[in-house]
């Protein structure tokens, strides 16, 4: 029943994740988490859950767009189902709307692979990805992506190695004539510490931490099951796979650089972890155990948001 839902791209996927995600989501602030609101943080709260739910149309754009997967709403699901086994990503806002520029330049590298306009989109990429370190320092990171795709389809052009410098100096420029004009000229200076967490008890957190543990263990024994399966494909597929694979390796990094002893960062990974899932759904060919599994993998999200609040 699940498979021949979300198998298909239809539009009752979107009507389904779309509004599960919106009773989610204030289910989570107002009843999970007991946040107190006022005419302020509902308005706030709003415009960060119309960036939550175009986030769903941008990641399903981009796998169509790029034919990471077959034809069907899996990844979509996947990315809603995680957002339930780490349903604290929801209360940081900064998390929510740094994943999203994230996505914006990840979806310009992997159109790189096209061959056209190589300098617009790392521009457009770099100039995203400096935008989402406004909300987290440490998503600077992602740059690395942009120049290891540099590296994979045009590293011979010395003008593409100088792009995203000016990509990210031209956001810091605009954004510290902003913030002179807001009167918060020190933000800048005062936001990208890069501080990293190295007391006994932030990594003892992390060490019993079993979401996390579980959740990294699973994605990446599902990215070398990926790349098993795509090992006759074409070097452009698996191009896209591999700057897929980086993305969350760059996501959990960050992750446990977070210094505030909260795991929300997670949420940048999320994508890459749905494209892995969709993939190895699409291994199995016995209709039956893909039921099987598409059903285990909504009952156990459920089973482990109950664990952790009653």
């Amino acid at each position: 029943m699940i498979s021949s839902i979300f198998g298909k791209t239809k539009p009752i996927n979107y009507i389904l994740i779309l509004s599960f995600l919106f009773v989610f989501y204030w289910f989570t602030v107002f009843i999970l988490y007991s946040i107190p609101y006022n005419s302020t943080t509902i308005f706030t709260q709003i415009g960060v859950l119309g960036v939550l739910l175009f986030m769903v149309f941008i990641i399903n754009f981009i796998v169509k767009r790029n034919k990471i997967t077959s034809d069907h709403s899996y990844t979509i699901l996947f990315f809603t189902l995680l957002i339930l086994v780490f349903p604290e990503i929801l209360l940081d806002n900064y998390s929510i709307v740094c994943s999203f520029f994230l996505l914006l330049a990840l979806r310009r590298l992997l159109s790189i692979k096209s061959l056209q306009s190589i300098k617009i989109k790392i521009f457009d990429a770099s100039m995203w990805i400096a935008v989402a370190s406004l909300f987290y320092d440490w998503a600077i990171l992602f740059l690395i992506l942009v120049y290891i795709t540099i590296y994979l389809y045009n590293p011979k052009n010395i003008r593409n190695w100088i792009v995203p410098l000016i990509g990210v100096a031209t956001v810091f420029l605009i954004s510290s004539a902003i913030l002179i004009l807001a009167q918060h000229p020190d933000y800048i200076l005062n936001h990208y510490k890069f501080t990293v967490s190295t007391t006994s008890e932030y990594l003892l957190e992390w060490r019993h931490s079993i979401r996390l543990i579980t959740y990294v263990f699973a994605v990446l024994v599902l990215i070398v099951i990926t790349f098993i399966k795509l090992s006759n494909s074409g070097q452009g597929r698996i191009n896209t796979i591999r700057l897929i694979n980086i993305f969350f390796l760059i996501g959990i990094t960050i992750t446990l650089l977070n210094s505030n002893h909260e795991i929300s960062p997670i949420l940048m990974t999320f994508f890459p972890a749905s494209v892995f899932m969709s993939n190895y759904i699409e291994t199995i060919k016995k209709p039956n155990i893909k039921e099987m599994a598409l059903i285990a993998s909504i009952i156990i999200p459920f089973i482990i948001l109950m664990i952790r609040f009653i």
